[in-house]
């Protein structure tokens, strides 16, 4: 039985079926346990064993390339397609970055209106959109001027604005100027905003009246709307020659100073930048410039109009603190004389309240003992100075009695036993 079935065995070598896939393995590994049973290993055999390996090696590898593809290898060796991925190969699922469908051109995402930050394909015309109430942006007050429909009384609105300005304060005047900045485009024109000028220049001999500084505020609001671009540079030029009024002129003149400086920054601070918005350091120094120029002039009212247009309240105790200083620093009586005047009008005008006034007060006595180390005579003038405050009534007997006194050391021939008087601070 031996002999006969190895004479049936194929002896000619056997050529590779056409497909890579189609062979039958369980028959060819028959063959291979016949063959080594046999003990005869024909070459036919061994390379059939050879690309039967080999398409294996290829069958592993295309299925672990196509696992995210949706290709699969049917029984017969043919790929086939289906809509469900086999995951299996992690590294092809993952890494694999290349397109799915094989279908891309390299055109745009959406014609160019995809991605983020993208205004849509050219020729795209958007409408008006609503106004969302709940948006952050959202401004009330402009959406109300809007529905009004002023139609010929817009001009008027700047007018009315200006001229309660000027009997405001320094920050109202900054706030107006901001809101005429922001209407203009939105609810005014440039023509009406220089119609609204006009009209104010008009009005100057009125409103001087009420408000002797007119002339000059109006200058300084033509300068910042110019600086705003919300008026034309040529528009001061156009009344060259001819203006006839005195208060017109001068607001013209105020303005075009104003305007020839240099630099844009002196423009936008033209009313000052609010009290509370200013360093430190910067109140400083316009507190100490005021006492200086009034230490030179003497005019009580100059100062007090001074420190109410700094609009820090808040920070009264610093004219105090200062005015001591310069008192214990001067050597005269006329400085001493002067600051007891400019603290007594302050007191009575309620301009420096009781808390500033104490406060100013306290950090002297805190600081008293390094003054002294530069003015020798520092605590003998203070004691002195309070005295006479608390005579004028600026200040209460509890806070003249916290005053600290440097006392002198007393030795043995005064009869104290050989003790030391401690010195008093």
């Amino acid at each position: 039985m031996e002999i006969e079935y190895a004479s049936g065995f194929p002896s000619s070598p056997v050529e590779p079926r056409d497909s890579l896939f189609s062979g039958d393995e369980e028959q060819s590994g028959i063959d291979e346990i016949k063959a080594e049973i046999n003990g005869n290993w024909a070459t036919s055999s061994i390379n059939e064993a050879r690309i039967n390996a080999k398409a294996k090696r290829r069958l592993r590898k295309n299925s672990s390339r196509d696992s995210g593809r949706g290709d699969s290898v049917s029984d017969n060796g043919e790929a086939s397609r289906c809509g469900v991925t086999v995951p299996t190969s992690p590294k092809g699922k993952f890494l694999d970055r290349k397109s799915r469908s094989g279908k891309g051109r390299g055109l745009p995402k959406k014609g160019g209106a995809g991605g983020k930050g993208v205004w849509g394909t050219p020729g795209q015309v958007y409408d008006l959109e609503e106004v969302d109430i709940r948006d952050p942006n959202y401004d009330e007050d402009q959406e109300m001027l809007k529905d009004l429909n002023l139609g010929e009384m817009k001009c008027g609105l700047p007018v009315l604005a200006v001229s309660l300005a000027l009997e405001g304060k320094a920050s109202h005047r900054e706030m107006t100027s901001k809101l005429l900045s922001a209407l203009c485009g939105t609810v005014l024109s440039t023509s009406d905003v220089e119609m609204s000028f006009d009209k104010l220049l008009q009005e100057l001999p009125e409103l001087v009246l009420d408000t002797p500084r007119a002339p000059k505020l109006v200058g300084q609001f033509i300068a910042r709307a110019v600086g705003d671009e919300i008026l034309c540079k040529t528009y001061i030029d156009s009344y060259k020659g001819t203006v006839d009024c005195v208060h017109a002129r001068a607001a013209l003149d105020r303005a075009t100073v104003l305007l020839s400086m240099k630099g844009r920054k002196r423009i936008d601070n033209v009313w000052g930048s609010g009290g509370g918005q200013q360093p430190v350091k910067n109140l400083i120094k316009e507190i100490d410039m005021l006492l200086k120029e009034y230490l030179l002039s003497g005019d009580v009212t100059e100062a007090e109009r001074c420190l109410q247009e700094l609009e820090v309240p808040h920070f009264h105790h610093e004219l105090v603190y200062e005015a001591i200083v310069m008192v214990l620093e001067a050597t005269g009586d006329a400085t001493f004389k002067m600051v007891i005047d400019l603290l007594k009008s302050l007191w009575k005008s309620a301009i420096i309240t009781v808390d500033q006034m104490k406060r100013g007060y306290d950090r002297i006595y805190c600081e008293i003992p390094d003054i002294n180390l530069d003015v020798p005579h520092a605590y003998s003038v203070l004691e002195r100075f309070v005295d006479e405050c608390f005579q004028a009534g600026i200040i209460s007997k509890q806070l003249r009695d916290l005053c600290p006194a440097r006392g002198r050391k007393r030795f043995v021939s005064e009869g104290d036993g050989g003790r030391l008087k401690p010195e008093s601070y």
